[in-house]
């Protein structure tokens, strides 16, 4: 079981709607909102809290009433509900967040200027060889794809940046694959664009793999 759930934040402009939600969700969330000294951050925390409110309604939960915790590199968890995964990402004004039954990540990401710089620097070889193989605006697609793919790799295993990039890497081919050494386990991508964002999701799908020297 997999769902994602995403949601543009230019809907929290109104005031109303803003304090609807805001109104709806747990004391933890809303004293992060209120953290925020930019608006930006509060309608992105705020739609964080709405899409992890609705992910959670299928299991007949609610926001306001489930923990929230973090793990040891800052992944959130619900320590009550161990068989409930879910992870969170925001770019912009888009927010997207998704729920399993497994370790799952995801990332999303506003398609702007890229730097091949840090792309020949963090990514693998294999990696940027792909990203510069296109031209243009297509190059930029491709730096997305990978960057998203990536670093929802990383919030799936839970590592976060503490991983380095370039110590795995994204096979993009008819299939999606992630050669991996962080443990052996095998895990699915599925990215997407929508507009000027790019997103992408990970799973572990549970299966161990043998990876050879």
């Amino acid at each position: 079981m997999k769902q994602v759930y995403k949601l543009n934040t230019t809907i929290l402009e109104d005031p109303e709607t803003f304090f609807g939600f805001y109104e709806k969700l747990s004391d933890k969330r809303r004293r992060k909102i209120a953290g925020y000294r930019m608006k930006k951050d509060q309608m992105l925390s705020l739609g964080a809290g709405i899409l992890i409110d609705k992910g959670l309604q299928n299991f007949g939960l609610r926001e306001a009433k489930v923990r929230i915790a973090e793990g040891m590199y800052g992944k959130p968890y619900f320590p009550d509900y161990p068989d409930i995964h879910f992870n969170v990402s925001h770019s912009e004004q888009m927010v997207i967040a998704v729920f399993a039954d497994i370790e799952v990540g995801c990332d999303i990401e506003y398609t702007d200027a890229i730097d091949l710089k840090l792309a020949e620097k963090f990514f693998c070889r294999s990696e940027y060889e792909f990203i510069m193989k296109h031209q243009n605006q297509e190059r930029k697609e491709a730096f997305y794809r990978v960057w998203t793919m990536k670093e929802s790799f990383m919030k799936a295993v839970g590592s976060g940046m503490m991983l380095p990039m370039n110590e795995f890497y994204i096979k993009i081919g008819r299939q999606i694959q992630v050669e991996q050494r962080f443990n052996n386990e095998e895990y699915g991508i599925e990215d997407w664009k929508e507009g000027e964002y790019h997103a992408a999701f990970c799973w572990n799908r549970g299966k161990k793999v043998t990876v050879c020297e």
